[in-house]
């Protein structure tokens, strides 16, 4: 059994004290080995070398998701988010690029962090654009006192960024608003009137909205049936079988059907889909 296969089956599992210890005791990579693996994987498609590439490198993965850690969210899901990353970054390491691949894999590790804090630091998220995203991880960092910034820091702040002051402000707002309930808080002896579930009315059942939605989709099954009129036998039956069916065929089940490959069934999918949007898009 290989060492990194060895390693992998003795991570402890449910201890993040006993992981972290774990993944120190893993032997750090000479750059001539992690050179001659990456390469290994590169042209051999080597999952052993691409498996001790990950294993050698978990320990800066905990370091740099100890980083994020004032986010409120659990440091385990951090470090499990930061090890898809590392796998990606080996997955596209290329060992001629002269830098070693822990230098190669901390945008990589960052990158999905920063898309796990986004998703679940709120309920809603706060950071959409490219702007709102770079302002969300600097902001904090960025501001030279607590409470609200005054002009002139706000106006730093985005000079320093590369954002409007308008920006700025805005994330601040973000930043300091909480989540709100949408239900009031009927624990309390005080009903909260101000609740968004004493004043939004429920729509779903909505006459107008109903009829609404119901002519849409009987417009959207219309186009859809035009389009798929326009396909060959054996494309129109594909995408019958492969998304308009309750039980879905597989690729391997349709190319015995015709006596093909699966990659040609695939081809074939790929091909009508694309006629489909195309279709249905001249036709909106």
């Amino acid at each position: 059994m290989s060492n990194a296969l060895e390693a992998r089956m003795h991570l402890p599992v449910g201890s993040l004290d006993g992981y972290r210890q774990a993944v120190e005791t893993i032997p750090m990579l000479t750059k001539e080995q992690e050179r001659e693996l990456a390469e290994r994987f590169q042209q051999h498609n080597d999952l052993d070398a691409a498996w001790r590439l990950v294993m050698s490198h978990l320990r800066f993965v905990v370091r740099i998701a100890r980083g994020y850690s004032g986010y409120g969210l659990a440091h385990t899901d951090l470090i499990q988010e930061g090890n898809i990353g590392l796998m990606k970054a080996v997955k596209r390491f290329d060992p001629n690029m002269g830098v070693r691949l822990v230098s190669f894999a901390v945008h990589w590790v960052r990158a999905e962090i920063h898309e796990f804090v986004l998703r679940n630091w709120r309920i809603v998220k706060v950071a959409t654009t490219k702007s709102q995203r770079k302002l969300f991880f600097n902001l904090r960092s960025a501001k030279k006192r607590l409470g609200w910034m005054n002009q002139e820091e706000v106006e730093g702040v985005a000079n320093d960024l590369g954002v409007s002051a308008t920006d700025v402000l805005e994330m601040e707002k973000r930043l300091n608003a909480q989540d709100a309930s949408f239900d009031p808080r009927w624990e309390s002896e005080e009903v909260d009137y101000t609740a968004p579930a004493a004043y939004l009315p429920d729509m779903r059942f909505e006459p107008a909205t109903q009829a609404e939605h119901n002519d849409w989709e009987t417009y959207n099954s219309k186009r859809l049936s035009s389009a798929l009129s326009n396909l060959d036998d054996r494309s129109r039956d594909i995408i019958t079988q492969r998304w308009l069916n309750d039980e879905k065929a597989t690729l391997h089940e349709l190319a015995d059907k015709y006596d093909v490959s699966a990659e040609r069934i695939r081809q074939l999918e790929a091909s009508a889909l694309k006629k489909l949007k195309v279709a249905m898009g001249e036709s909106t």
